[in-house]
């Protein structure tokens, strides 16, 4: 007999599900759109049936173990989903119950960012670690933290949002109602405003600069800077500063091993990677200096969103 998990993450738009095994192989993955169903209860219900039907299209001897969820605004503590903007469901949604209705089956749930850290201590870059800190760079900012071997999850269950420390108080406004928050200048959405500042702000040729703001993705910003484009240059050599001065505070609170970046804006590679870790080395107190290492996630040749998912059983099973 083999134990897998499940592993679910649940995005704004899909969400997708499978079966992992303890070394982070995906043995099947689906996924439905998150939207449809105007009730959880119905969300679950159609997910657990998929579920089921992919289940029973493995081989009998996989044994699952458990159901891990990463999930928006998800509280580890409690099982529940607390009012998640990007989510038609409002309120506080207890997700774990309305899956043990379905599932005689351990539940277990956070957010996705604490979801994708658990997954680089099991299966990435932080096997060996028990301090780092892991950065999630999508549409917004998001962050797990580990100290001593141990996701920080605070009193609450939502310790760790760096994504709302604040930049600026008179800053861009966030979707979360606050004013210069860490995610409006970092994230893909960030440096896509960023782009638009830098355009107001220089005549400086640029090949952005026949894009509509709608249009514009990381990407294309990503691309441009490849291409030796100034001004896209200019967006991650700012971007990677106010990253870098948020992140030595982070350094100044935990003092991690190592900081990883991960999602989308974090695939620039270098672009991002070098400025961060030359202002971190900058801003930081001179006793954390060469202490810290800024590296790109290792899960991005798994399904790091499912596998990071189903890594919440097996840490739980540890």
């Amino acid at each position: 007999m083999k134990e897998i998990v499940i592993g679910i993450d649940i995005g704004g738009t899909y969400t997708k599900f499978g079966a992992v095994d303890r070394s982070g192989t995906s043995l099947a993955e689906d996924s439905i759109p998150t939207g449809e169903h105007e009730k959880a209860e119905d969300f679950v219900s159609r997910l657990a049936e998929k579920i089921r039907a992919m289940l029973a299209g493995l081989p009998r001897d996989l044994v699952p173990k458990g159901i891990g969820i990463g999930a928006p605004n998800g509280n580890f503590f409690r099982g529940t989903i607390e009012f998640a903007p990007n989510l038609r469901w409002k309120g506080i949604v207890p997700l774990a119950d309305i899956f043990r209705n379905h599932f005689d089956l351990p539940v277990y749930l956070t957010n996705d960012a604490n979801a994708a850290a658990l997954g680089e201590m099991i299966y990435g870059g932080a096997r060996d670690m028990k301090d780092f800190v892991l950065i999630t760079l999508g549409t917004g900012l998001g962050s797990g933290i580990v100290v001593n071997g141990q996701m920080v999850y605070g009193h609450d269950g939502f310790a760790g949002e760096l994504g709302h420390t604040i930049v600026d108080p008179a800053g861009r406004e966030c979707g979360c109602g606050k004013r210069g928050c860490l995610e409006t200048y970092v994230s893909a959405t960030g440096i896509r405003r960023t782009v638009f500042e830098l355009l107001a702000e220089y005549i400086t040729e640029s090949s952005l600069r026949d894009i509509s703001f709608n249009d514009l993705t990381a990407r294309m910003i990503s691309e441009a800077a490849d291409k030796g484009d100034s001004l896209a240059l200019e967006a991650f050599e700012r971007t990677g500063r106010i990253l870098a001065m948020k992140l030595a505070d982070t350094v100044a609170h935990v003092s991690p091993q190592a900081i990883f970046l991960f999602g989308g804006l974090a695939g620039a590679g270098d672009l991002i990677l070098k400025p961060v870790r030359r202002y971190l080395e900058e801003y930081l107190l001179p006793i954390y200096r060469g202490k810290v290492c800024i590296m790109p996630s290792q899960l991005s040749e798994i399904n790091a969103a499912i596998a990071g998912a189903g890594a919440l059983v097996w840490n739980a099973l540890t």
